[in-house]
């Protein structure tokens, strides 16, 4: 049975990460009376990843839809200013200021706030049958890119998935990155870079990643954890500084992956409705995983309080959905087959190589390369640096961030 305009609902949120918990808080924040249960297969606290990268646009959304656990995501936040290239000992910069949590901090934040909100959040529970949920008005099916329900409803969900070909492992190191870092290291055996940003105190974000050849004649394939990591830390010995990586984070040791392309031609079937990486991937080289989650929270359940039948509202998230998910998932494929390509760009210096990177998704007009050119100077560097200063107090007084919670930079 679906409910009466005005009802309240009962609703399922399969998976505790940022899309199901985000959305059980913002469904609860427009209407106290729904009985939303978050299901989670894994103990709390364990996650696979280290720090998420987010930008001012979802801060902002953030602080519209619930400044309560807003405010305690900012706080937990790092803010890190400009890029960094670092090849063959030089460097390419690009201006340029944004967010890193730790995932795992982030999660503690969302699962108190929706318990505080009254949210039943249960976790060890493993679901891989939507059917289970028959009488629930509404599953949300929230279990991340290897989402075992979406697979079992592949059919009536048009699921499509597609590996990408480079391997990367999720690592985290005591050496602290002020900037987000790109580090690339030639072997003899090919290239091999790093992504890193810092993710919390102490402890940066450090992605490896790599061609699938060079993975292989590396020896990647074989080795375990810890000789695994032992290797890492030679090649990048000059760019961890004497610090060691982390392989381990709040569970198991991180393990090789190659990233999952999502596709769904429909996220609505029958009384359940994918969001988050269940129903959409984009590349992490673009940083917007977590981003999207989230926003797809504050949209479905705002359509479910501005549509009096479930059925349109799904109508409504499923095709806005879609429609905003074009132009950003085209630019993550353009992003992953970039560096899956990397061998075309490995020729140049480190200042137009980084331009090279920063300029995958799209064409740039002439004088963007003379600008690329100009910021690598110092002082203009430094004159950025302010201004991007000036715009992070400006946006955060805007949103009305409380006076403790100040905007500094690493």
């Amino acid at each position: 049975m679906h409910p009466l305009p005005g009802d309240s609902m009962k609703i399922v949120c399969i998976g505790a990460g940022p899309a199901g918990l985000y959305f059980a808080i913002s469904a609860k924040l427009r209407d106290a009376g729904h009985e939303i249960t978050v299901i989670e297969r894994d103990p709390p606290g364990a996650t696979y990843g280290w720090g998420v990268v987010y930008w001012d646009d979802l801060l902002d959304t953030l602080y519209v839809n619930d400044r309560e656990s807003a405010q305690r995501i900012r706080a937990a936040s790092t803010v890190w200013q400009d890029q960094v290239v670092a090849m063959r000992g030089g460097r390419g910069y690009l201006t340029g200021y944004g967010f890193s949590v730790n995932r795992a901090v982030l999660l503690d934040i969302l699962v108190q706030r929706a318990v505080d909100l009254g949210v039943d959040v249960q976790f060890e529970r493993a679901v891989d049958d939507i059917a289970e949920f028959a009488d629930a008005d509404l599953v949300v099916v929230a279990d991340g890119a290897n989402s075992r329900n979406r697979q079992r409803y592949a059919d009536q969900f048009g699921t499509e998935l597609h590996q990408g070909r480079n391997p990367y492992l999720w690592l985290g190191t005591g050496r602290v990155f002020d900037k987000f870092t790109f580090g690339y290291e030639q072997t003899p055996h090919g290239w091999i870079w790093f992504h890193a940003y810092p993710s919390s105190a102490g402890i940066s974000t450090f992605i490896v990643e790599c061609q699938e050849e060079t993975w292989r004649a590396l020896g990647f394939d074989q080795l375990d954890d810890k000789a695994t990591t032992r290797l890492l830390e030679e090649i990048f010995d000059e760019h961890l500084a004497g610090h060691a990586l982390i392989s381990a984070a709040r569970g198991k040791p991180a393990s090789w992956q190659r990233f999952t392309q999502v596709y769904n031609q429909t996220w609505r079937h029958a009384n359940a409705v994918l969001v988050g990486d269940a129903a959409h991937t984009t590349h992490f080289t673009i940083g917007s995983g977590t981003r999207l989650a989230m926003i797809d929270a504050v949209v479905l359940a705002e359509k479910l309080r501005e549509n009096e039948q479930i059925g349109n509202a799904l109508k409504e998230f499923d095709g806005e959905g879609h429609a905003a998910m074009r132009v950003v998932q085209a630019a993550a494929r353009t992003s992953m087959a970039w560096f899956e390509n990397i061998d075309r760009y490995t020729d140049r210096n480190a200042v137009d190589f980084c331009f090279a990177m920063s300029s995958r998704s799209g064409l740039q007009p002439p004088w963007r390369y003379q600008l690329h050119l100009l910021m690598q100077k110092p002082l203009v560097r430094q004159a950025l640096r302010i201004f991007d200063r000036g715009m992070l107090w400006v946006r955060a007084r805007r949103r009305g961030e409380s006076w403790w919670v100040q905007p500094t930079l690493t």
